[in-house]
């Protein structure tokens, strides 16, 4: 029996017991040396907050262990130090889990190891066999990309003390290579990989950083110069994407009947417009910045939408499609 599957039998005894547990029972039931359970007992009550009280024998009853706090509809409702939580939101949690699992570790493996067995607790109070709960419901990534962020540590260690980072950053688009000195903002987890918006000081402006393109980052003593949280917003969820650029402009999308159904449940930007054509097709609207993200979102639906505007979004999703059936005729 591991050690999640324990700290849930002890918890689900306690709720259900109308007495106090005695020790032996507890051992018994667990398959456990006293020792086992007290460390059990410790880590429930530590790093779980757990409130198991001893309860001292009284009037020829024994002593035992019981769980204060509320205990109404126990039953029904799953949890400890009054966290109580209903069937629906015990597989919330799931999806928590599983998105915490795929996740860089780093600065964050403590809290996110720690949040994973209390995960794990709850979802065993959910179901029998908190392993079978695991096995029926699965987070399939996409996009990620294969190579973990070298830097990841260095990088969130500075961007939670407020230290400046010295990082050789790779653009890839032009192939080269530089040294920048930036101020940490935010850390951007998006589209299953990791982002780092940042002062940068050479530039004098607020830059997106891919975290797997650092060669290398080094935390300085100096502190980090701090941007003010609307100027943040304003560089990431304005428009759509993670790539920002001057001005903001607004993407006019024709999409067919075919794919409607799909696209008219997908939301592209908080701020997008949307409304449906007599033919069955659909018109949708996303503010952007920079256009190269949002012509991959869009060429991925092919002949099923049409760019109807600005002008130049539409002359390049043109060029693009141009040199795609090129190679199909010189192939």
């Amino acid at each position: 029996m591991s050690q999640t599957e324990r700290l849930y039998r002890i918890v689900r005894m306690l709720e259900d017991a109308r007495q106090p547990v005695p020790l032996a029972r507890f051992l018994d039931e667990l398959e456990v040396s006293r020792a086992t359970f007290k460390r059990d007992l410790d880590y429930l009550r530590d790093r779980l907050g757990a409130p198991i009280a001893w309860q001292r024998a009284e009037g020829g009853a024994p002593g035992g262990y019981r769980l204060d706090g509320p205990r109404d509809d126990a039953a029904d409702r799953y949890g400890i130090r009054g966290m109580w939580f209903n069937p629906s939101e015990i597989y919330a949690l799931l999806m928590m889990q599983q998105l915490a699992a795929g996740m860089e570790p780093g600065v964050l493996s403590q809290q996110i190891s720690g949040l994973m067995t209390r995960i794990a607790l709850m979802l065993g109070t959910a179901a029998d066999d908190p392993a079978e709960v695991s096995r029926r419901v699965r987070i399939l990534h996409s996009a990620n990309r294969r190579s973990a962020p070298p830097c990841f540590d260095t990088v969130a260690q500075a961007t939670m003390k407020r230290r400046r980072l010295e990082v050789d950053y790779h653009t890839r688009s032009r192939g080269t290579t530089s040294q920048r000195e930036v101020s940490p903002q935010q850390l951007l987890h998006y589209r299953e990989n990791w982002y780092l918006l940042a002062w940068c000081h050479k530039a004098r402006g607020l830059r997106t950083f891919a975290l797997d393109a650092m060669l290398d980052a080094r935390a300085s003593t100096d502190a980090a110069d701090e941007v003010s949280p609307d100027v943040l917003q304003n560089a990431v969820g304005m428009v759509f994407g993670i790539i920002t650029g001057p001005g903001r402009k607004l993407a006019e999308l024709r999409f067919s009947a075919d794919v409607a159904p799909w696209v008219g449940k997908e939301i592209w930007h908080p701020e997008q417009r949307m409304r449906e054509e007599k033919n069955g097709g659909i018109l949708l609207e996303v503010p952007y910045s920079d256009p190269r993200e949002i012509l991959m979102e869009i060429l991925r639906h092919g002949p099923d939408v049409e760019v109807l505007g600005p002008a130049e979004l539409r002359d390049e999703a043109r060029t693009r499609l141009a040199r795609a059936l090129e190679r199909y005729r010189n192939g």
